[in-house]
């Protein structure tokens, strides 16, 4: 049996829709803070067990009978570290066999803020005895052609990462590696790079963004404080707005950077495009 946690969230329900192509629904268990947000899936025979990462107890109870377990790191940045001993702690009282940990591109070294969380759960799970394989994520296509329709607006693309590479991939490119490594045998202590396979700059962004609307998108680029007060000023809170300007400043440093191709090896296809995911942001794909 495996379980996903997060499975209501953007990433898991794309990995329970990867794993259905493979895995009969009998053997698949959706875990969630509230099921009746994934009836559905529970009509298409998913089980879905109610959990919580802030109720141990609950964890504890969702994991009975669990052989591998598919650990998406929560989304409540500053809280994650904790949330995560409690499902690794749930795991190795249910004696689960394997984890698999989302976790972010070259969390060792990277020098991004989001990294310190991730880092944390990979220490924690070293020492957990659990085996486990990490799934270093790069970033989502998606956090950066969220912002299309405001760089349409301005006539601008704005942001901190400099001439910066960014290996982005789509969000389901991700979903079918984790689909695909939870799913396979001896998996433990097997560690990911997972990263687009074309790089780009915020100024080639820009640019594709032009060719495809035929309006003329400059990028610019701020210091990291005045792209962080921008975000805020267009309507993000605070936290994430400051998150964004960091990962920004982390990737005019190379964070979120990999050449290595593994992500389009592991899942037997070339990763989608930046191209492609513009083309299906602007038709509200």
């Amino acid at each position: 049996m495996i379980a996903i946690t997060g499975a209501s969230g953007q990433l898991g329900r794309l990995v329970i829709d990867e794993l259905l192509t493979t895995t009969p629904a009998s053997e698949i268990t959706a875990l969630v803070r509230h099921p009746e947000s994934i009836s559905d899936l529970a009509e298409r025979g998913v089980t879905v067990r109610q959990a919580d990462y802030n109720e141990p107890g609950t964890l504890i109870e969702a994991l009975k009978g669990i052989k591998k377990l598919l650990l998406i790191s929560s989304s409540e940045v500053g809280q994650r570290a904790q949330q995560h001993q409690n499902v690794i702690n749930a795991a190795k009282e249910n004696g689960i066999e394997l984890i698999a940990y989302t976790s972010i591109l070259h969390a060792d070294t990277s020098p991004l803020g989001l990294a310190e969380e991730h880092r944390a759960t990979e220490a924690m799970l070293s020492e957990s005895g659990i085996p486990f394989a990490l799934l270093r994520n790069g970033w989502y296509s998606e956090n950066y052609t969220a912002g299309i329709p405001a760089a349409l607006q301005l006539g601008t693309l704005y942001g901190c990462a400099g001439d910066g590479l960014i290996a982005s991939a789509a969000r389901a490119d991700y979903a079918a590696a984790a689909a695909k490594v939870i799913t396979m045998d001896n998996q433990g202590d097997k560690i990911y790079e997972l990263s687009g396979d074309k790089a780009y700059t915020l100024a080639e962004l820009a640019a594709e963004i032009s060719q495809q609307t035929g309006k003329e998108i400059g990028y610019v680029n701020l210091p990291e404080a005045d792209y962080a007060s921008a975000l805020e000023q267009a309507g993000l809170p605070a936290p994430l707005a400051h998150m964004l300007a960091d990962s920004d400043t982390g990737a005019s440093q190379g964070g979120l950077y990999d050449n290595s191709q593994t992500l389009s090896g592991l899942i037997g296809r070339p990763t989608t495009p930046i191209a492609e995911s513009v083309k299906e942001a602007l038709k509200g794909g």
